[in-house]
């Protein structure tokens, strides 16, 4: 497993573990919901969710902003928010 792979399953685990302090706002949650599904997933596939299903749309959408993005970069990406988000609390 490379070192970024392994750094970026660190990070994926911590925001999936976090309590107390680490309170993301929806943005950020959207954020790493879209960086998280093009580094593992890449271009966002299939159909993009109705009007009616909000949440669905709204994580499609954000993780359609990403095509062409490669997994590598996403990865980077998604770590580099985590630690900034750290370093702010």
């Amino acid at each position: 497993m490379s070192d970024l792979k392994a750094k970026f399953d660190e990070a994926v685990n911590y925001i999936q573990t976090a309590e107390g302090d680490f309170k993301p706002s929806n943005e950020m949650k959207l954020d790493f919901y879209a960086l998280y599904k093009q580094a593992t997933e890449g271009d966002a596939s299939g159909k993009r969710p109705g009007m009616l299903d909000v949440v669905g749309r709204a994580k499609y959408d954000a993780w359609a902003k990403l095509k062409g993005t490669s997994a590598d970069d996403a990865m980077q990406r998604y770590i580099d928010r985590l630690e900034a988000l750290k370093n702010q609390g």
